[in-house]
């Protein structure tokens, strides 16, 4: 466990006892691989992980309500994994039939999430963790919601891009020509 969260947070935080040299896997940073192995061995210090959630509030809080919200459907606490299917795949479907509406509406959601103090997003984060309890399936719609959204705007970047491909000529032959 301690291994893996210190892979988790390899790029965040500091090696030993000189806070100058960052922790990465780039090459020409100066650190050998024996030190890299060392910090992982030792573990993240309490210190280390309060940073990093000070610094990733939301997402911190957005990670633990979907692991929440997938052990409590998972394990029928409140609701079934039935409804939480449901509301995924309901949540994709709006999403991609009214894309630029559901866009407008993430942006707004996460705009206001960002813009709070940090007391106040750790009382929304909580608010999702709640959430996540009694009424997995909300959170589930929208990482549905998300889900649709993203599939909308890569289809459309992948047809923008099939488009702007030049075009080849029908009366070409199959053998190369002088000039392919």
């Amino acid at each position: 466990m301690t291994i893996g969260i210190g892979i988790l947070f390899h790029r965040l935080k500091r090696c030993g006892s000189n806070p100058t040299s960052e922790l990465s896997w780039g090459k020409g940073d100066g650190m050998s691989k024996n030190k890299i192995t060392d910090k992982l061995k030792e573990g993240v210090s309490v210190k280390e992980i309060e940073e990093f959630t000070r610094k990733h509030t939301t997402e911190v809080f957005s990670i633990l309500a979907i692991l929440i919200a997938t052990v409590s459907s998972c394990w029928d606490f409140f609701t079934g994994p039935k409804l939480t299917i449901f509301f995924v795949a309901l949540g994709c479907v709006v999403a991609i039939l009214f894309p630029v509406q559901i866009e407008r509406g993430l942006k707004q959601l996460y705009n206001f999430a960002f813009k709070q103090e940090k007391t106040t997003q750790m009382i929304i984060g909580a608010v999702k963790i709640v959430v996540a309890i009694f009424i997995p399936f909300l959170i589930f719609g929208i990482v549905g919601l998300l889900a649709g959204s993203s599939y909308h705007y890569y289809v459309r970047q992948a047809q923008i891009l099939t488009q702007n491909q030049p075009k080849k000529k029908e009366g070409r032959s199959a053998e190369p020509g002088e000039h392919d």
